[in-house]
Parts: structure tokens; C-alpha cells; sequence
């Protein structure tokens, strides 16, 4: 990422620590490890906090020079995320076709389990994170069945850590796996990386160095590169 990335991932990353979407403590994540950090995309919840988002997204995007023909946000919270990215880069004049899906699909009106917009050409999905991958996984395959490419994903954060394979920790990230076996295209608008840095400089408070070194034991022990 260029100088103006980081600077976009550093404002982000305060961002998102002043709304309470990051917080520092001890939580259990899905793979059963003490994580010092917790990301929740949930919490943007009002319309100041979700615009907000959308415009990181958006610039984001538009600063990779990814190219795409529709957005996809997976259900749950890929949904409003989807909706309101394609929202921003519409006001930025990149207007794109928007579409989700539902958990269940329905057997009457329109039926199906696809809503908005066909999915065709070139697709990128919007989600807050990739944890496992699974969930980018359900979303390719319900894209290749509608006959369109699962192209990139657009995420918030990337947290540069291992996945884990059968219970074991693997050497690649959710993300590298998204990437280098899935063959998509990934947009972070910040990784764990600019995170510890931006803990690293308010050295000052003594609240925020115990987080920093927390969460750099934490990527020592769990961390990759991506």
C-alpha cells in the first residue's frame, strides 16, 4: 500500500477504535484462540457511522484501480456494507449494479435466494472480514452458478493472521488462501499491521502501549505476511 493508503488505513483505524468497532480486552475468536483485539463491523450502527465506512470502502477501491462489473454482499452483514458501498461510489460517479442474498430462498414472488441486480460479468463481494474463508466460498460458488465471475473481495480489515486447517494452524492467512487458491483479487482498507502501528504511536498513553505490546505478542505468535 503507497503512502496514501496508509494514511487512509491509519484515519480508518482511529475510526473505527473511536466508535468502538476495535477494542482492546481478551476475546475468543472462531478458531479458539485469546485474541487481545476484537473487530465487530456490527457496531457501525447509525447512518454517520455506515456513511463513513462506505467512503473508506469506496476510496479504497477506487485508490486500487480494481475493476468490476457488479457488487455482491453476502448475507448478513455483507448486505448493508454491499449497499452502501455501491451508494458512495454512485455520489463519486462510478455507479454499479448492487446485489445480495438471502440465507433461505423463497418459494414465492421472484423466488430464489438472490436479490437486486443480476450477477454477471466480473463480481466483487463486500464483507467486513475473512475469517475462515468459508463464507467467501459460499459466496463464489452462488456466483459461478449465476453464471458470473467471483472477481475480488473488499474488505475493512485484514487481520494477517494464520487460518486454521483441520485444527492445526496453517502458515497462509484467510485472505492469502482467498487470494493465491481462490484466485480473488483482495482490497483491504487496513490490515493488523497499520493497527500496531497506530498503537505504537500513542506511546505516550499508558492505556494504549499495553494494547500495543498485547497485540504485537499476539501477531508474533499468530501473524503473516499478506
Amino acid at each position: 500500500m503507497d503512502a496514501n493508503g496508509d494514511d487512509l488505513a491509519r484515519q480508518f483505524v482511529r475510526f473505527a477504535i473511536d466508535c468502538g468497532v476495535l477494542r482492546f480486552g481478551q476475546f475468543k475468536t472462531k478458531a479458539g484462540r485469546l485474541s487481545p483485539y476484537f473487530f465487530n463491523a456490527g457496531l457501525f450502527d447509525d447512518g454517520a457511522k455506515l456513511g463513513r465506512l462506505a467512503q473508506f470502502y469506496a476510496r479504497a477501491l477506487l485508490a486500487s484501480g480494481l475493476e468490476f462489473d457488479v457488487i455482491f454482499g453476502p448475507a448478513y452483514k455483507g448486505i448493508p456494507l454491499g449497499a452502501a458501498v455501491a451508494v458512495e461510489l454512485a455520489r463519486l460517479g462510478v455507479n454499479k449494479p448492487f446485489a445480495y442474498n438471502r440465507k433461505e430462498a423463497k418459494d414465492h414472488g421472484e423466488g430464489g435466494s438472490l436479490v437486486g441486480a443480476p450477477l454477471k460479468g466480473r463480481v466483487l463481494i463486500v464483507d467486513d472480514v475473512i475469517s475462515a474463508g468459508t463464507a467467501v466460498r459460499e459466496s463464489i460458488a452462488l456466483i459461478r452458478a449465476a453464471g458470473a465471475t467471483p472477481h475480488a473481495v473488499a474488505i475493512a480489515l485484514d487481520r494477517q493472521e494464520k487460518a486454521v486447517e483441520n485444527g492445526q494452524d496453517a502458515p497462509w492467512s484467510a485472505v492469502q488462501y482467498a487470494r493465491d487458491t481462490l484466485g480473488l483479487q483482495i482490497c483491504a482498507i487496513a490490515k493488523l499491521a497499520h493497527l500496531l502501528q497506530y498503537l505504537h504511536n500513542l506511546h505516550n498513553d499508558a492505556n494504549f502501549v499495553q494494547y500495543y505490546d498485547a497485540v504485537s505478542a499476539y501477531r508474533g505468535r499468530y501473524g503473516v505476511d499478506s
